[in-house]
């Protein structure tokens, strides 16, 4: 005898936690009770359903037959007597009702059509039948949840996810969301991080994978995406859209660019990220470990975005290839180091933020160590000239 109670109990526990919808759970039931059914008392062919009811506890079977026109081959026990060339579907007394015995129970029943019998109940299932009907709802409600979770997922890719670091295995981290695991790869974190079983870590979803071991759910802390989500978060013109963030060159754990624009007059877009005395900006930098934000005012305007991104550093004159997107830059010496940065690193950003080829030059600088490499060969000149004379 079924115990409702706890039936009920059970069902309302995985709608709250595996988010399965009853129906489901119900469905699963019912088809775990027709596997067993035809495990003890089914025959070959026959179409079997189960209806139970929650309220009593009692499940009725039926059996379905298809109706099917007489051009239908019929198969008896003696299938040697069919052409085995004929493609025709094999009638099967289990498996269909011919239209003119379909019309006897329901006067307009047509070829497809299904008519119902009600099959007598059983409750006494073998051992085999029962331990076939454990795995059916296991094996069903396995692939409910993975869809369940799959759907949850998916419609969260592009956000920014809370979870816990479940462990870190040969350099991959697991973070505990709650109905699933998500990892971040090496590429994915942000060099110079470290990770500890049990902290709290947020990470951008950017892809939710189906495998034949489960949901897979990839995390990153290090893509770009991250650091625009992280400042609609903070600045609320940013999350409406009344400012935009139009494009981001990022170094995870070294630096980032980041270009905005307003389609609003009367809102300043660096100003907006930036926040009151940088607390907008303070707080995307502390989430990022210190890492450095440069917020430069996008242009439609080719020259001004390409100026504009290579702030701090001003820009002397440029020359545009457009052919090439190629732009020939020139700064005043004391503004070329800040202009290429360290390492190349503002230089480089620069180009991935506009799209542009950056060449950066300073005519003074260059003449000034011509210069400088000049003296050396008039010394040595001189010198030489000094030592023939006094011999």
């Amino acid at each position: 005898m079924v115990d409702l109670k706890a039936l009920k109990a059970g069902l309302e526990q995985m709608e709250e936690e595996r988010h399965i919808p009853r129906e489901k759970i119900l469905a699963t039931i019912e088809d775990s009770l027709v596997a067993a059914y035809k495990k003890d008392y089914g025959k070959k062919g026959q179409i079997i359903r189960a209806k139970f009811d929650l309220g009593t506890g009692k499940t009725d079977f039926y059996q379905v037959k298809i109706v099917a026109d007489e051009t239908t081959t019929r198969l008896e026990e003696e299938e040697e007597k069919i052409d085995e060339d004929d493609e025709r579907p094999k009638f099967n007394i289990e498996h269909h009702i011919t239209l003119e015995d379909a019309r006897k129970i329901k006067k307009n029943s047509e070829v497809g059509d299904e008519i119902i019998f009600p099959l007598e109940t059983k409750d006494d299932y073998g051992r085999i039948a029962a331990q076939t009907a454990k795995q059916v709802i296991i094996q069903r409600l396995r692939e409910a949840e993975k869809e369940s979770t799959l759907g949850e997922y998916k419609d969260q890719v592009g956000l920014i996810l809370n979870g816990t670091v479940q462990k870190v295995d040969r350099g991959t981290v697991f973070v505990e969301l709650g109905r699933a695991i998500g990892v971040i790869l090496r590429d994915d974190q942000i060099p110079g991080e470290f990770y500890r079983q049990g902290e709290r870590i947020r990470a951008y979803l950017y892809q939710v994978e189906e495998t034949p071991r489960g949901i897979n759910l990839r995390l990153s802390r290090s893509h770009p995406e991250f650091v625009k989500k992280l400042f609609a978060a903070e600045a609320p013109e940013v999350a409406s859209g009344v400012v935009e963030i139009k494009a981001v060159a990022r170094e995870a754990g070294s630096r980032s660019k980041i270009a905005v624009w307003s389609n609003s007059p009367n809102i300043d877009p660096v100003g907006s990220c930036v926040g009151q005395k940088g607390s907008r900006v303070s707080a995307v930098i502390g989430e990022l470990g210190g890492e450095k934000i440069d917020i430069v005012e996008w242009s439609e305007k080719p020259e001004e975005f390409i100026t504009n991104a290579l702030s701090p550093a001003k820009v002397t004159s440029l020359i545009l290839n457009d052919e090439d997107k190629e732009a020939q830059i020139e700064v005043e010496p004391d503004q070329f180091s800040l202009a290429v940065g360290k390492g190349g690193q503002n230089a480089r950003l620069a180009a991935k933020l506009t799209g542009w080829k950056v060449d950066i030059s300073s005519p003074e600088l260059e003449d000034e160590e011509e210069k400088t490499n000049e003296e050396p060969t008039k010394e040595i000149a001189q010198e030489l000239s000094t030592n023939n004379n006094e011999e």
